[in-house]
């Protein structure tokens, strides 16, 4: 312990004597220029040499290797700064500081290349045609957010690990520390795992998408994104909920994409003067136009008379489009709505709406006594 404090000032003296010595400017002067020449080809690299090796490995095309060397570019123009800054200071400094520069460089190396992945990282998760072409089948879009999140965090952990090697900590130490806490951490933090778990159930089940319209007991609206603890959902009023990855898994969900059809059911009232020749007419009239319309599935439909109401005669109709797309739904049930009323007008038969009739009998007359 004194012995090392003793050492403390005398490095420390000896360092100062060879700052303010004349024989570091030498030094000194070649290690700016080696930094500035390093600086100069970081800006040919980027302006030149970049794009010739992309032209070269591409030969004009857009394909995966472009995408990868985009997504180095930046780390590789800071690797050249680094490595000129690195040639300088150990020029610079004495010798007993190649260890520190040595593992500064090799820690900023590892970082540079982090970087690099997350930027290609980034730039296929923005891109599900660039995934797609990776790998060259279809990706489901729910794996994309989740599966590069993870990535992600594996990557910072290794570097974590490589970096803490470099510098001389036991990073077998610590992983055996995680081991003998793992059983408390994992009590602690149980919620949080079957978060995790309950996603990894959602994206193996896939009971739904990213962009998805999906129904709960208790919310409904479009997938925006699902990670390690829960599921973002935007519902119809543009406002956002984050539902738990644990109750997602356990509820039951309604998805509405998943359908190829779309139904529309509803009664046709008309009223009770209507004769039953016009009823049967409308009602033929009614099912040809819908098994002939091109966006109604001639499997699903059905009209018939259904009841005697209080105050109407009920039209029964239930039929299917062939689209599930909000827009074209409401564009076919505007056009079928049109045709009925049409229908209805070509045979004299008027709508009814909800009224009450009073009927007063004539009074019978009284003789006179």
């Amino acid at each position: 312990m004194d012995g090392s404090l003793q050492g403390i000032p005398a490095d420390f003296s000896q360092l100062a004597g060879y700052f303010f010595s004349y024989s570091h400017l030498y030094k000194l002067i070649v290690s700016i220029t080696i930094f500035c020449i390093f600086v100069f080809f970081k800006k040919m690299f980027a302006k030149y040499i970049f794009n010739f090796f992309i032209n070269l490995c591409t030969k004009g095309t857009v394909n995966n290797d472009t995408y990868l060397l985009q997504a180095f570019q930046n780390p590789l123009k800071h690797l050249i700064v680094l490595t000129g800054a690195y040639l300088a200071l150990k020029n610079y400094f004495p010798e007993s500081y190649d260890i520190f520069l040595n593992n500064l460089l090799g820690s900023a190396v590892v970082i540079l290349m982090v970087s690099g992945l997350y930027e290609s990282i980034g730039i296929y998760v923005n891109d599900e045609e660039k995934i797609n072409r990776l790998f060259n089948k279809q990706v489901d879009k729910i794996l994309i957010p989740f599966f590069s999140k993870m990535i992600k965090l594996i990557i910072i952990a290794l570097a974590f690990v490589v970096i803490a090697s470099r510098w001389g900590y036991d990073v077998n130490g610590f992983i055996a520390g995680l081991g003998l806490g793992g059983l408390a951490f994992a009590l602690a933090a149980k919620d949080l795992l079957a978060n995790i778990f309950s996603g990894i159930i959602l994206i193996t089940d896939k009971p739904f998408s990213i962009g998805d319209w999906i129904k709960t007991s208790d919310i409904e609206g479009a997938v925006q994104d699902i990670n390690f603890r829960s599921t973002k959902i935007k519902k119809f009023d543009n406002s956002l909920v984050i539902v738990p990855n644990s109750i997602l898994a356990n509820a039951p969900i309604t998805n509405f994409t998943k359908r190829t059809m779309r139904n529309i059911t509803f009664n046709l009232t008309v009223k009770y003067d209507t004769s039953s020749a016009q009823l049967k007419k409308c009602i033929e009239r009614i099912e040809q136009l819908l098994v002939e319309h091109p966006g109604i599935d001639q499997e699903s439909v059905s009209v018939k008379f259904d009841s005697f109401a209080n105050s109407a005669l009920n039209i029964y109709l239930c039929f299917f489009t062939t689209t599930i797309v909000w827009n074209d739904y409401l564009n076919i049930k505007q056009d079928i709505n049109f045709s009925i009323m049409q229908i209805l007008e070509d045979q004299g038969v008027k709508i009814a709406f909800p009224s009450t009739s009073v009927y007063v009998e004539p009074s019978a007359k009284i003789g006179k006594e």
